[in-house]
């Protein structure tokens, strides 16, 4: 996934990509054999509150990496650690939102299967995604990511 730029955490693919092919896996099995939450419309009412919190969290974490002006794709190099807006509070507030997202969308399909599936992604994320940009980081970093990293959470 480095694309050849050795300058990057090497990750095993693009977050989105990861995420959104667990949820259609999860969506398309709940086609054929589904298995709902429970009531159908409160899991969609909570379900698009979620995916909208999501898109806000996302836009929030996007411009604050801009502002810092360092690249947002894995595949690129990071220039500058960054600490404000949502990073404040998590060290993976995207990913956190591909997360709430993820949800959000089970919900509002009403869908057993992709919440069943979801633990086994956030592993895949952990140590395909998430270990290695912080490996990736703290080589290039130093003690500034490491200091970060004790003031601010992985996830929330």
């Amino acid at each position: 996934m480095g694309d050849g730029n050795k300058d990057c955490p090497n990750v095993i693919a693009l977050p989105p990509l990861v995420f959104g092919v667990v949820l259609v896996i999860g969506l398309l099995v709940h086609w054929f054999w589904p298995i709902p939450i429970g009531n159908l419309q409160p899991p969609r009412w909570l379900g698009g509150g979620l995916a909208a919190s999501s898109a806000v969290l996302a836009i929030w974490g996007e411009r604050a990496m801009r502002r810092a002006g360092t690249n947002i794709k894995p595949t690129q190099p990071t220039t500058a650690i960054v600490q404000d807006g949502p990073f404040r509070f998590s060290r993976n507030p995207l990913y956190l939102s591909l997360t709430v997202l993820y949800v959000g969308v089970a919900l509002m399909f009403n869908a057993l299967i992709p919440l069943l599936l979801l633990p086994p992604l956030l592993v895949i994320v952990h140590f395909g995604i998430v270990r290695r940009e912080e490996r990736y980081l703290k080589a290039k970093f130093g003690s500034e990511y490491t200091d970060y990293c004790k003031r601010v959470r992985r996830w929330i």
